[in-house]
């Protein structure tokens, strides 16, 4: 799936209710500069439910992984958890970013959410982020009880970079087999450091453009970048077939108008192809962050069939 020459984006196919969204939020190519300006705004977040708890920990070690628990204040017994990872292009964002997606499946489908607050590139590099999701994992597991989680169902997921690392969280869990997880969603994954795909070279894509993107994989890698010594805990999309093989059940989904989604189609038909069970769902008019336009009926679409996948997977 490789592209010879770069190919304009169809910004026509956007769907009216995201093409509004995104003018009124023009994002520029990522430098050092953008990066430390997005870090200082101080954004209000959404307003969030008083049936949900959120509780702060702090899993010990060098450097400590902050990580927030969320539950719904009624719940009772052992529930599903859900570890979730905040996007940002691994190279920015926090955990406050996971709030209300973790406020609307708590309430819906009775699981506790928890997000680690993992060190951004380039700042800490791979594998620094990917092993400070790893302890914050391992201390969800370790605490299940005090948590009130099941551990026969604590799953993974997290969008874009979230999602990139969730991917190669699942590969790392597979690698130690220290414990077992249930499921992993990805939710427009960055997966594929090498942007050979023609999706990966559009020209002009919104919010995350090709720019960005060797921006925030440069980043990420640091001295790693463009060498072909890149592991896939690094990259999943450079896994083998060997490494997807044993993987927890799948959800990917993703825009038709976005980078991602090349590798991220991809990657999922890989899964099914070594026999791990994957849904995939691409979504028509979508760019990369479509789920900015709240109201639109493709972030609701989304919305829904997450939720319905997650219900399957939890029970």
């Amino acid at each position: 799936m490789t592209s010879t020459s770069p190919a304009p984006v169809p910004i026509d196919l956007l769907h009216p209710e995201i093409a509004t969204t995104v003018s009124a939020l023009p994002i520029p190519d990522l430098t050092d500069e953008v990066v430390q300006m997005i870090r200082s705004v101080d954004l209000p977040g959404p307003a969030l439910s008083d049936a949900v708890v959120r509780t702060e920990h702090v899993v010990p070690g060098d450097p400590p992984v902050p990580v927030r628990v969320h539950r719904a204040r009624e719940a009772e017994g052992a529930l599903p958890g859900l570890y979730s990872i905040h996007g940002g292009g691994y190279v920015i964002g926090t955990y406050a970013m996971q709030d209300a997606p973790l406020d609307r499946l708590c309430q819906k489908l009775g699981l506790v959410g928890v997000a680690p607050e993992y060190r951004l590139a380039p700042e800490t590099p791979y594998p620094g982020p990917l092993e400070d999701c790893y302890r914050g994992l391992a201390w969800t597991f370790e605490h299940a009880d005090e948590l009130g989680i099941d551990r026969n169902r604590i799953g993974i997921g997290g969008v874009s970079a979230g999602g990139g690392l969730t991917a190669a969280l699942a590969l790392l869990v597979k690698q130690r087999g220290e414990f077992s997880l249930a499921f992993q969603l990805l939710d427009c994954p960055m997966l594929d450091d090498r942007q050979i795909t023609a999706s990966s070279q559009m020209e002009g894509l919104p919010i995350w453009s090709k720019g960005s993107n060797t921006y925030g994989w440069r980043a990420y890698l640091g001295d790693l970048y463009g060498t072909d010594n890149i592991p896939c805990t690094a990259a999943p999309a450079r896994a083998t077939d060997d490494d997807l093989a044993g993987l927890p059940p799948a959800y990917v989904s993703v825009g038709a108008v976005d980078g991602f989604l090349d590798e991220d189609v991809e990657y999922a038909l890989r899964l099914n192809r070594v026999g791990v069970p994957c849904e995939l769902h691409v979504y028509p008019g979508a760019c990369h962050g479509y789920h900015m336009a709240v109201d639109s009926e493709v972030c609701a679409q989304s919305h829904r069939d997450e939720e319905n996948w997650l219900a399957r997977v939890i029970r």
